[in-house]
């Protein structure tokens, strides 16, 4: 019997026997039927399964997603080729690590291989508790370092904190349909969960901050818009004043000047003929 053969029954037995006896996961479902049968069948069919995760453990786990995992999704191409990513959560669905070693995911590996980190935290959304999902996960929403994904429709860019946010809030992540958690809010009305703080601060004092800084900054442009209008409105009619009380002046003694001139000139003028001929006629005519 070839090692395929051999590989190929073990998983077999795993399917077989995780049926109805077998131990579940803590969340209370049975870990050979978390993923859909056509992506199981897949996954044990695909090469990468394999020839990379026959007899593997929870340490040769960090090996294969350190030379192994570029990307994050789970099938890709025409094909519909299963990712690395997607055959290690299933090996990990096999090997059920405790929480210790799912911490040492998270915390020292996942600091140095950012996608051993996204494995445990896709793993802990299929297998964990309601309440342990949201403590263990919503601390990495302030992650911000870029992932790649691939799926059918080519390879993308996204992020950590996006990521988080997908396996919370969405019901199909990674070609694998995720059980539906309780909302938040619900257990935080049951008292199983304490109201999330963000690393922001409170929501409400945030917007109430933003609406007086606006406020202050409105009041502000007001203020500096009526005193910039009022010197404008007084330089304006300074500077018109001043010019026309000087024009008028000016105009007026300069128009003045010469035609009182003129108009003596012309009185002169007009009064010496006529007093002349006045005169002679009276010398020539004689006193009445």
């Amino acid at each position: 019997m070839s090692k395929s053969e051999f590989h190929r029954a073990d998983e077999r037995r795993f399917l077989d026997e995780r049926g109805s006896s077998g131990p579940l996961a803590p969340n209370g479902l049975n870990p050979a039927t978390i993923m859909e049968k056509a992506v199981r069948e897949r996954i044990i069919d695909s090469y990468f399964y394999k020839e990379q995760c026959f007899g593997v453990n929870e340490a040769d786990i960090v090996d294969r997603v350190v030379d192994h995992v570029d990307f994050i999704g789970g099938v890709y191409g025409t094909v519909q080729k299963p990712s690395p990513f997607l055959c290690l959560a299933f090996k990990l669905l096999q090997l059920a690590p405790s929480d210790d070693i799912l911490n040492e995911y998270l915390q020292f590996g996942g600091e140095k291989f950012k996608y051993l980190r996204a494995l445990a935290l896709f793993y802990i959304r299929l297998t964990r508790k309601d309440q342990d999902v949201y403590k263990t996960l919503e601390p990495f929403l302030e992650d911000r370092r870029k992932l790649r994904r691939k799926g059918r429709n080519g390879t993308s860019l996204t992020y950590m904190d996006v990521f988080v946010d997908d396996l919370l809030t969405k019901d199909r992540v990674c070609a694998t349909s995720l059980w539906k958690m309780r909302k938040r809010d619900i257990l935080e009305d049951l008292d199983i969960l304490e109201p999330r703080v963000s690393p922001l601060g409170n929501i409400e004092d945030l917007l109430e901050e933003e609406d007086e800084a606006m406020r202050k900054a409105e009041e502000e442009q007001n203020n500096n818009g009526s005193e910039s209008e009022g010197e404008v409105r007084s330089r304006t009619r300074s500077r018109s004043r001043t010019p026309r009380s000087r024009s008028r002046s000016t105009s007026y003694s300069r128009s003045r000047s010469p035609v009182t001139r003129r108009r003596s000139r012309t009185r002169s003028r007009s009064r010496t003929p006529e007093d002349r001929n006045g005169r002679e006629r009276m010398d020539i005519d004689g006193p009445e």
